[in-house]
């Protein structure tokens, strides 16, 4: 249970593919005009990295590793596949909307990096939860992002108005340009909390914390400020 508990608190936190890792900029940036729109890629992407991670992971024995990468791009294109299908059947507003993005989602370095570094290598079960951690993360990093973009640029939440009519609506974050405005303004955040916490330096930490803690006496940083 507690392995199953590391890997959801790894994806939707401590390793978020969005505000820690960096990946998966693409969508973050492009699809992400409204709640609703970054809502479903999310999600869909979720689905299909809990799928893949599942099925690689069960075949990860069998799988030779001179072909692993082409074959989970295989496993990967086609739930993509299937997960398209399923969208523009019962979704045709949500797939217009996100239109080229769901085959993307087939290159999307979050899924195969995932598949590669931990699916590949663990049980069907870690490796499915792993999948699920990481996709919920991805999906509220691009709920939260289209949901702060859709309230300044156009006033309203998943389409439903909630500032007043005299609020004057700065539509500069539905455009290009918000996308990158919010998405640093989130990383800055997460930075200045991982700076709090006193995190390793290079991933929003302190130094001084750790050389405190540490009794590697070797250490340069450690000689360094016995010199002082």
């Amino acid at each position: 249970m507690s392995k199953i508990l590391e890997r959801l608190y790894n994806g939707i936190i401590k390793e978020n593919p969005t505000f820690v890792l960096i990946l998966g900029m693409c969508p973050t940036l492009a699809v992400t005009t409204s709640a609703i729109n970054g809502l479903g890629m999310g999600l869909t992407t979720m689905a299909v990295l809990v799928l893949s991670n599942m099925l690689i992971s069960m075949l990860r024995k069998i799988i030779p590793d001179g072909v692993r990468i082409p074959a989970f791009i295989v496993v990967i294109a086609s739930f993509v596949t299937v997960v398209e299908l399923l969208l523009e059947a019962y979704l045709p507003t949500l797939y217009d909307a996100l239109g080229l993005y769901i085959p993307l989602i087939v290159v999307n370095c979050i899924i195969l990096g995932r598949a590669e570094a931990y699916a590949s290598k663990n049980n069907v079960i870690l490796s499915i939860f792993d999948g699920f951690g990481m996709g919920f993360g991805f999906t509220f990093a691009l709920t939260l992002i289209g949901t702060i973009r859709e309230l300044i640029g156009s006033g309203s939440v998943f389409g439903f108005k909630v500032l007043p009519a005299a609020y004057e609506p700065v539509t500069i974050f539905i455009l290009a340009p918000g996308a990158f405005f919010v998405l640093a303004f989130l990383i800055a955040i997460m930075n200045k909390i991982n700076l709090v916490k006193g995190k390793p330096a290079g991933k929003g930490g302190n130094c001084d914390n750790l050389c405190k803690e540490c009794s590697n006496l070797t250490c340069s940083g450690r000689l360094i400020k016995e010199d002082k």
